[in-house]
């Protein structure tokens, strides 16, 4: 078997060979199992890597890892509301921990075990937030003016606060439910511009993570009057009909509607489209809504009242900028001025089962606000709008109709007569017996592929990754395909984030209303930028400055044998993919790392680096499996 220059038994920079998908609804393009682990294997003689079924064993292998325990039979008839209440086995254990945060430690895996899923929800929904982002930046030094530089026109920061945040914040959970929200309500930094925007996006991210298990009303008003959003679908400035041919800006009325609240066709309270007599959809709202919506969301600009003084700030190539304070980047924007259409509101007139809405002429700002959102949080749609989107975001790409409704059901009512409840929605989804049951396991529709994002922060977290960089200033724009992951957070390219929650892979054997929207992100060239990046990473730091320890993996390293490491594989495998990955796959990366050069006797210093590079390869080579990168 060949090694690179640093031992390792795989050369991932090109990545050709071919092995047969799991399914065509797990992997529709065959690109994850195709160009994945077996490229990676290939270089080390060993076999496909995808299920059971159709895989080819390596040739002699080591003795195999303990295969993991099958999964019980769905129960008959299948159950219905929260059946499952604690863990069975660690496995579960970490299931449920990947859906819920982002990694799985031993203590936590031990305290789900004691605790149960239901009192351990509540402990971490009744948790303090972590630190801010806005602080977080305060402390790194974001807010200095240094001379002669344009510093406060830089949005690295912003990377480097997200990245940060989701890495290290001790309130996983609910920087897991934010990152959710935030593909929801979708905002960018590529587009921020103008005075500090890493501090305009990290005030929109602390609204998302102070709101994450409170109230969607409440979100959903501090979202319209944030900046960031402001800025990134027109409401700041936004003014009314100057009777001269120019309207009020459409753009935040038109989304607000369509991605953050209502969507685009009626939906039953299952989350399937409403049918009229003819069999078609019902539309939720005409372009003649969105012209009378957009009325209310004029007049809005920043609030600069606590801004005072500015500092002037000599500038390279002559001049000087006259730099505000930050302080603005977390105000809500304000009314200002005469900006504000005085006209009557009235829309969804003509939607059966919808109450219209009539808002007078000459009704305040704030009162036309708090009348279109109401009507919209309100809207029979949001619940199971809503509650589908972080299904999908959380558990799985294809929920049941019957799981969407009792998640919407939640979200109607918590139980205390309250809507909206996104703490008690997030519960309500993770306890789910869709989620929690074993059938999901071998149920081909079911699960998601794991975000590339998510997948960079879970080996953070799952081995304690610091930066080499007091400041994380080597952490940045993620996005690039071929190079990079394809993904960074809050660097979505549009506000129909990443990925469409309906996409359908083009040419794939998808049945009839199954969706990939992960798979929007997937491409050749994708697979491979993910593989060289973080083979590197996880080695490393690579371009990110991140270094793990792996002190507890190295002490397994040639556990129980040099040449078959299955403790070592066998841990990898339970924290990285809850025990989800195949029999044949772990005899593979057995295999593999059991031919890795190990203990060097009287040599310290080789015997470490070598039983780093075993524990580096088998986590590169579980991180590039299909069955880890389909969660299940």
């Amino acid at each position: 078997m060949d090694l690179d220059s640093r031992g390792w038994p795989v050369d991932v920079d090109i990545v050709t060979a071919p092995t047969a998908a799991p399914s065509p609804e797990a992997d529709p393009s065959g690109l994850i199992a195709g160009a994945g682990l077996a490229a990676l294997l290939t270089a080390c003689g060993g076999g496909g890597g995808g299920g059971d079924t159709g895989s080819t064993a390596p040739p002699a292998p080591a003795p195999a890892p303990a295969p993991s325990p099958a999964p019980a039979p769905a129960p008959a008839p299948a159950p219905t509301g929260y059946t499952y209440k604690t863990p069975a086995s660690d496995q579960d254990a970490v299931r449920f921990l990947l859906q819920a945060q982002f990694s799985a430690s031993d203590a936590e895996i031990a305290a789900v075990r004691s605790s149960g899923y239901a009192a351990w929800l509540k402990t971490q929904i009744a948790a303090a937030p972590g630190p801010t982002a806005t602080s977080w930046l305060d402390s790194k030094g974001a807010n200095a003016i240094v001379p002669l530089s344009r510093s406060y026109f830089s949005p690295g920061p912003a990377d480097q606060m997200a990245w940060a945040q989701l890495m290290t914040s001790p309130d996983a959970p609910r920087r897991r439910m934010a990152l959710a929200l935030s593909e929801i309500f979708v905002t960018s930094t590529n587009v921020m511009n103008g005075y500090w925007p890493a501090y305009v996006m990290a005030a929109y991210w602390d609204v998302l993570c102070a709101n994450a298990f409170g109230n969607y009303r409440t979100l959903l008003e501090a979202i319209t009057l944030n900046l960031a959003m402001g800025n990134y679908l027109n409401t700041r400035g936004n003014k009314k009909a100057d009777g001269k041919g120019s309207a009020p800006d459409e753009n935040y009325a038109r989304e607000v509607m369509q991605l953050f609240t209502i969507g685009l066709v009626m939906l039953n309270p299952d989350g399937t489209p409403k049918r009229d007599a003819t069999g078609a959809t019902i539309d939720t709202y005409s372009n003649a809504d969105i012209t009378e919506v957009a009325k209310v969301f004029t007049g809005y600009d920043t609030d600069t009242s606590q801004n005072n003084p500015t500092t002037s700030n000599p500038v390279n190539g002559g001049g000087t900028d006259n730099v505000p304070q930050t302080t603005f980047a977390r105000l809500p924007m304000v009314q200002k001025g005469n900006n504000h259409s005085p006209e009557s509101k009235v829309f969804f007139q003509n939607t059966p089962g919808v109450t219209p809405v009539n808002i007078a002429a000459g009704t305040a700002a704030a009162d036309a606000l708090k009348t279109t959102l109401d009507a919209l949080f309100n809207h029979p749609n949001n619940a199971p709008f809503i509650s589908k989107q972080l299904i999908q975001r959380l558990v799985t790409s294809n929920p049941s109709p019957a799981y969407v409704q009792r998640v919407a059901a939640v979200y109607a009512d918590n139980g205390k007569g309250v809507r909206g409840d996104l703490g008690a929605v997030y519960a309500a989804i993770l306890q789910d017996d869709e989620a929690r049951g074993p059938a999901g396991l071998t149920a081909v529709e079911y699960g998601k592929v794991r975000e590339p994002m998510l997948r960079l922060v879970q080996w953070a977290r799952t081995f304690r990754a610091t930066s080499d960089s007091t400041d994380w200033t080597k952490l940045g724009d993620y996005t690039d395909a071929g190079s990079r992951l394809g993904q960074s957070p809050l660097r979505s390219p549009s506000v129909f984030n990443f990925f469409r929650p309906g996409y359908v892979p083009p040419g794939t054997s998808l049945s009839t209303g199954t969706v990939a929207p992960e798979f929007q992100l997937v491409s050749e060239s994708s697979v491979a930028g993910y593989l060289n990046f973080m083979q590197a990473t996880i080695d490393t730091g690579g371009i990110t400055g991140l270094q793990a320890a792996y002190t507890a993996e190295i002490a397994l390293a040639e556990s129980p044998t040099a040449a078959n490491p299955v403790d070592l594989v066998n841990r990898i495998h339970l924290l990285m993919s809850a025990g989800q990955l195949s029999s044949a796959t772990l005899a593979t990366i057995a295999t593999a790392v059991g031919s890795m050069a190990g203990t060097v006797a009287g040599n310290a210093a080789s015997t470490a680096t070598n039983l780093r590079r075993r524990v580096c390869a088998t986590v590169l080579m579980v991180m590039a499996s299909a069955e880890y990168l389909v969660q299940k």
